[in-house]
Order: C-alpha cells, then structure tokens, then sequence
C-alpha cells in the first residue's frame, strides 16, 4: 500500500532495538542494515536519543503480568501464544473466529516508526511491523450501522500472574470510534525490528494508536467486536476522571496527577531536561480533523 502521509521520523529517531526488546530476544547489531522507514506525520524528533536496555526494561507495562515495570520480561514467557485466534463478531458480515495465521496470510505487513507515549509521562519511539486494521475489519465486512470497536485481551490467570489480584476489571477491554479504527495510521502490530513481537509487549497481535496514549494500545488480543454503542474500557472504568475513553495525547489536559505538557524520552534519566509533548503526539496533521468541533477538554 502506498504512503499517503508525510514522515519525518527516521532511523535515529528509533529506540535502539537492544535496549526496546527483551534480553531473550535480542540479536547483537540485528538493528543496523534494516534500512528502517516509517509513515507519519511528526514533528522534528531529533532530540531523541536511543534508549539504555536497564531503562527501557524498567518501564514495560503489562499489568495481566504485575504491576511493576519489570514484571512483564519476568512472568510473560508464560503465556502460550501458538495457537492463536481472534473472535471476531457483532456488526460484521463474517463472524467467527480467525486463526492467526489465516489472518496473517492476507495482510500485507508494513514496517512503521510510531512514537509511543505514555500517560504516565515518558515517551520512546518504535518500529513496529503490522497491518492496517481498516484490512481486518474489511475482511470481516463492516456493517453500516457499526459505529464502534472493542477490544478484548486474553484472559488466562494461570499464564498471567498478575491477572490474581483485582488491579482492574479482567479481561482489560478497550475501544475506538470506528473513524479512528479505519484511519491508515492505526494498525495491528505483529511485530518489532522486523521480528515476532515478544509476549511482553504484546504477541502475538496488539493493536496500536499512536496519537493516543500507551494504554489504548490493547495488547493480546483475542476478540473485536463492531458496535453501534460506545465500549467500555478497563482504565476509564478504574478511574473516568483520570482516563477518558478518547486519551488523544493533549498536552494542554493534564492528568489529575501530573502534567502532560512534557514528557521524559526514556534513557534520559529521571532529572534529564523534558521535551514537550505534541498534539496528538505530533500526528495533528492526519487526525485533527477526527475531532472537528469536540471539546477536547470535555471529550479527552
């Protein structure tokens, strides 16, 4: 599929790979040579700098795996990802469950450079492989009433350690409008630095947003739903005051808790000068209009 954007994230932009993926996975230099390139509408990201493996591996969130950062890289291997099926019902014309590797052989897989924000305030930039989910959805047949999506992650508490403690509500669910669902920068990603993407941070399928915050970015999952009614969420039930169903990246709508007009780019320290953090993540340009004439500040 072609490019439809403008892009301006490149190689050194990208969190070094060693320091993005688990020890288990790492394959020393597999980053260099990979003539990555990526889609997407960014302001200038040459202030990032790559990322150190001890930071990066201190910040992964997982919560079905525990809630400290390094929990996942622990307890995450556990999780069976082979066999693999997506459940895929309400307003489509194909319901049913879709194998992986059904679902697999007929997308066309992408490589792109997304940044990544989290809302709790740091910030690092990947290379995800994937596809677009308007081709999943497409191949499902949207119905014209559909007017949302679900999401759904796993639910297996004797693989996921972290899913015996009332953290949230379990199995995490998540949703978009379906305009965002079918916008070209949101995709299913598989994997990362052109390998399978490790458990921890997702596998075998998740899906990512990347002018939303982190927790949109529903990880494993196993059912989409199309809607004509808005879906609950897992952190927006936790706490609507802090998580909204939206969570577009807005650095003029502060966290209850925290500013979100800067953010930390991880590898710079805790005390290391913040950059500031860009409407819509820096993708304002391409999804603006989505929300032509909502209060972001109501809707966030």
């Amino acid at each position: 599929m072609a490019n439809r954007w403008k892009n301006t994230l490149t190689d050194r932009d990208v969190t070094d790979e060693s320091v993005y993926l688990n020890r288990r996975h790492i394959i020393a230099g597999a980053a260099a040579g990979l003539g990555l390139s990526g889609i997407g509408q960014s302001a200038s990201a040459d202030d990032l700098e790559p990322t150190s493996w001890d930071d990066i591996t201190s910040y992964c969130n997982y919560y079905e795996f525990g809630t400290r950062k390094d929990d996942p890289s622990k307890y995450a291997h556990m999780l069976t990802t082979e066999p693999w099926s997506v459940k895929i019902d309400g307003m489509v014309d194909k319901p049913g469950d879709y194998a992986f590797e059904d679902i697999m052989s007929k997308m066309t897989v992408e490589e792109r450079i997304y940044r990544f924000r989290c809302v709790e305030a740091w910030s690092m930039v990947v290379p995800w492989n994937g596809f677009e989910l308007a081709d999943l959805l497409e191949l499902a047949g949207v119905q014209s009433e559909a007017k949302y999506v679900a999401f759904e992650t796993v639910n297996r508490p004797e693989e996921m350690p972290g899913m015996r403690y009332p953290v949230l509500d379990w199995p995490y669910v998540e949703g978009l409008r379906m305009d965002e669902a079918m916008h070209p920068l949101t995709i299913m990603a598989t994997g990362i630095y052109g390998k399978d993407i490790p458990n921890q941070n997702g596998a075998p399928l998740r899906l990512v947003v990347p002018w939303k915050y982190g927790f949109k970015s529903i990880k494993s999952i196993v059912r989409i739903t199309l809607t004509d009614t808005q879906p609950p969420t897992s952190w927006n039930k936790a706490g609507p005051r802090e998580y909204g169903f939206y969570s577009n990246v807005n650095p003029e709508v502060d966290h209850p808790r925290w500013s979100q007009a800067s953010e930390r780019v991880l590898g710079t320290g805790l005390f290391a000068r913040r950059q500031d953090t860009l409407m819509f993540n820096g993708y304002a340009e391409e999804v603006a209009s989505l929300y032509e004439g909502m209060d972001l500040t109501k809707f966030y």
